[in-house]
């Protein structure tokens, strides 16, 4: 069949009907739980994919696995030790396993580095258990002097 476009003419292609279906139970998974077992799925060949180490500790965190979003920001850190952005999302995983200490320190590593964001972690809810301490407001402030 073809179609005519502005004096073109383009041949179409046409498939033939072809119905099947998946039944392997991992595409069975929906939301998050499938994006986890995708990445963890890419890792497995290439354990150093940076793009999706950032993306697989964030569903990680999302889903409420802390310490497996732990392990992945630690080995980011690792793999970009000079990543302002890096250090912050690790510092957000020691918080939310009230590791407050380990997360100051990474906390102060990142602004150390760059990191400067000051709206992003003043709402951040990752970083809720630092913000009754002292040191968080020392941190505050050490940004807005930047």
């Amino acid at each position: 069949m073809k179609t005519e476009t502005k004096n073109r003419f383009l041949n179409s292609i046409t498939l033939p009907n072809y119905e099947f279906i998946i039944t392997a139970p991992e595409f069975k998974k929906e939301g998050e739980e499938f994006t986890i077992w995708f990445f963890e799925g890419i890792l497995e060949k290439n354990p150093n994919y940076v793009d999706c180490l950032l993306y697989l500790g964030n569903a990680y965190t999302t889903h409420g696995m802390y310490e497996k979003g732990l392990s992945v920001d630690q080995k980011l850190s690792r793999l970009r030790p000079n990543d302002p952005l890096v250090h912050y999302n690790l510092a957000c995983s020691y918080a939310l396993l009230k590791n407050i200490d380990a997360a100051f320190e990474v906390l102060e590593k990142a602004i150390a580095l760059g990191y400067k964001d000051i709206y992003h972690l003043e709402r951040d809810k990752d970083l809720a258990y630092l913000r009754e301490d002292v040191r968080y407001q020392k941190l505050i402030e050490k940004i807005k002097k930047r």
